[in-house]
C-alpha cells in the first residue's frame, strides 16, 4: 500500500480533537496525517471573534497545506469542513490529490450553509444566535451527532466549542465548478443519517463523477467508528 498524505478537516463545534482515533490509524500504516483546526474553535476557541467567516475557514486550510508544505494530499472534509474543502480545491488544485466529503454539508458557488439547511432549522439557530449577539452558536450534544450515551459521548461535550455564526450565513464564492475537476467521494453516515444533510447526499449521489459510499454510524464516525472510517479513507485513498 502506498503512503499518502491525508488532510483530516473538522466539521461545526469540533476540532483537530476529533480526528485523533482516526489519525493514529492512518499513521500506524504510514500515511502522514494532519489535522488542522480552524479559527474560533477547538483549542483555538480563544480567537472567537466577529471577524471569523467562512472565508476564514478556507484561508485556514489553504495556508495550513501551504505552510505544512503538504502536496498530493487527500483531503478529507466532515460535516461543515466539506465547504472550506470545496474553496481549497478551488484555489490550490495542484496541491491535491483527491477529496473525501464525510456526511458533509454541500454548498454551490454564491450559496451559504443555510441556503442547504431547512428554514425550521435556520430559524432556530438564528434565535440561538440572537442570544448571544449573534456572535456564536452553542454546541448541541453529542447526541445530535450520533454519538451514544457513554464515555465518548462525555468526551465530545467536553470538547465541543460554540461556532462563529458568520460562518452559516456568509456565501461562498468559488471560481470554478464543485470539485475543480478533481476525484471526489461523498461519504454518507447512514445510522442514523442527518435529516439535514439529504440535499447535500442526493446531490453528490446524483453526480456522474462522483463516488458515493455509505458507512453505518452516526455523523460523527471519526468517533463512533474510528476503524471503519481509516479503513474507507485508505481504501480511497489507493
Amino acid at each position: 500500500m502506498a503512503s499518502h498524505s491525508f488532510v483530516l478537516l473538522h466539521g461545526a463545534f469540533h476540532g483537530a480533537w476529533c480526528w485523533r482515533e482516526v489519525a493514529r490509524l492512518l499513521r500506524q500504516h504510514g500515511h502522514q496525517v494532519t489535522t488542522p483546526t480552524q479559527t474560533g474553535l477547538g483549542e483555538r476557541h480563544h480567537l472567537l471573534s466577529p471577524s471569523i467567516t467562512v472565508e476564514t475557514f478556507i484561508e485556514d486550510l489553504v495556508e495550513h497545506i501551504r505552510y505544512s508544505e503538504v502536496s498530493d494530499a487527500v483531503l478529507v472534509g466532515h460535516s461543515f469542513g466539506g465547504i472550506a474543502l470545496a474553496g481549497a480545491a478551488d484555489r490550490i488544485p495542484a496541491r491535491i490529490r483527491q477529496l473525501i466529503f464525510l456526511d458533509s454539508r454541500i454548498v454551490q458557488n454564491g450559496q451559504s450553509a443555510f441556503d442547504t439547511t431547512p428554514p425550521e432549522l435556520v430559524a432556530q439557530r438564528r434565535a440561538q444566535a440572537a442570544e448571544h449577539g449573534n456572535l456564536f452558536l452553542p454546541p448541541p450534544p453529542a447526541e445530535s451527532f450520533g454519538v451514544p450515551a457513554g464515555k465518548k459521548a462525555d468526551r465530545v461535550n467536553r470538547l465541543l466549542t460554540p461556532h462563529p455564526f458568520a460562518t452559516f450565513e456568509n456565501r461562498v464564492r468559488l471560481a470554478h465548478p464543485l470539485g475543480n475537476g478533481l476525484p471526489c467521494t461523498y461519504i454518507a453516515c447512514t445510522r442514523p443519517a442527518t435529516a439535514s444533510l439529504a440535499p447535500s447526499r442526493t446531490w453528490a449521489r446524483e453526480q456522474p463523477r462522483w463516488g458515493y459510499r455509505e458507512l453505518e454510524t452516526g455523523h460523527d464516525a471519526m468517533i463512533t467508528a474510528p476503524l471503519e472510517t481509516a479503513k474507507l479513507l485508505m481504501e480511497l485513498a489507493e
